[in-house]
């Protein structure tokens, strides 16, 4: 049976193949796609896990513009506008593209941080400055490819980027500082940090713009990049993370020093070995110092894990001392002062002495 084509509307086969491509598009997503992230994630090699995750929503994208380029060559749209469709057609492909390949820089960029184990290249900085040359690649690539010529481009901003500079003096200086803070590696994100303004917390990101650092009290202070870069700032994760956790303590005059020395090293062992954040392989030791007004003091030296340990440590310490001090009998003496009151004699008499009136 002869099919009569002249019956059918003009404007169903175009539809058709949009239709076709929006419908495989669906399929390729949610489908296919999903299956191939599904492996790429029990996939020993984290790469194609980034990679499978840069494709998310691009497959149903691209078919709906091969069904789009079918339509328009469908239908009988003219020379100029069939030039049209087809260029911008070409344009969303290419940057469709640049988008995927900036997923996978990013990813990648994070990835390779992580297996070195080096924490400062996922700064938002790096992970942007990464997203904004992969994009401006595509971009001129786009405009390349629709013969729009780039070399006076180039040289517009160029002329251009003159007057952006100046007119982005602080900004692109809080760059630069940032860039030069994470190049050196003496604050990366991850550390605990204090400043020479007496804020202090552990670095949560550094941008192109600023340094954000999150306080203990769950605050956040953020830094100009500049500011970072000419500050005084104690870093407590390097060289290491390990520090010395001193507690100072004070005995009475009539405790036999050797037995404090004993007991007390026994209690800080004990925390150690038994407190969260504490370093077992550590021995504990304590410095005799000084004698002061009502008490001979002396330091004790443990040692924690990071930072914030210090304070469970010093919690749990002070406890159990103070409980063994008690069962041995050890005394903390309270702040004692000793007053002379000096009394004065009585005053003499006028035109004589004291013998004379008797």
């Amino acid at each position: 049976m002869d099919v009569d084509l002249s019956a059918v509307p003009g404007w169903l086969p175009p539809l058709a193949f949009i239709a076709a491509g929006a419908a495989l598009g669906i399929f390729a997503e949610t489908v296919v796609f999903r299956k191939i992230r599904k492996i790429a994630a029990t996939a020993k090699w984290e790469s194609a896990r980034v990679t499978a995750a840069a494709f998310r929503g691009m497959p149903f994208f691209w078919f709906l513009l091969a069904g789009l380029y079918g339509a328009s060559a469908r239908a009988d749209l003219g020379d100029e506008p069939s030039l049209l469709i087809e260029k911008t057609l070409s344009v969303l492909i290419i940057l469709s593209l640049t988008v995927v390949a900036a997923r996978i820089a990013t990813g990648l960029v994070k990835l390779s941080s992580q297996r070195a184990g080096v924490v400062f290249l996922s700064a938002s900085i790096f992970v942007n400055l990464t997203r904004i040359v992969v994009l401006a690649i595509g971009i001129l690539t786009a405009l390349q490819s629709i013969g729009v010529p780039i070399t006076p481009l180039f040289t517009a901003l160029g002329i251009g980027g003159l007057a952006v500079a100046l007119g982005l003096q602080d900004t692109l200086s809080n760059l630069f500082a940032g860039i030069q803070v994470i190049a050196s590696e003496q604050v990366r994100p991850g550390d605990y940090v204090k400043l020479e303004s007496g804020d202090e917390g552990y670095v949560t990101d550094m941008s192109w713009r600023y340094t954000t650092i999150q306080s203990l009290p769950n605050n956040r202070v953020i830094v100009p990049n500049a500011k970072l870069a000419s500050a005084i700032v104690t870093n407590y994760h390097l060289p290491d993370k390990e520090l010395a956790v001193l507690v100072q303590v004070g005995v009475s005059y009539g405790s036999d020093l050797e037995e404090v020395e004993r007991v007390t090293i026994e209690v800080a062992r004990a925390v150690m070995r038994e407190v969260a954040g504490g370093i077992p392989a550590f021995s504990p030791f304590i410095r005799y110092h000084t004698f002061g007004e009502f008490s001979v003091n002396f330091s004790v030296i443990l040692r924690g894990r990071e930072f914030v340990d210090q304070y469970l440590i010093k919690h749990e310490f002070l406890k159990r001392l103070h409980r063994r001090y008690r069962e041995e009998g050890i005394e903390i003496p309270f702040p004692v002062r000793t007053v002379h009151l000096k009394q004065d004699s009585p005053p003499r008499p006028p035109g004589g002495d004291v013998s004379d009136e008797r």
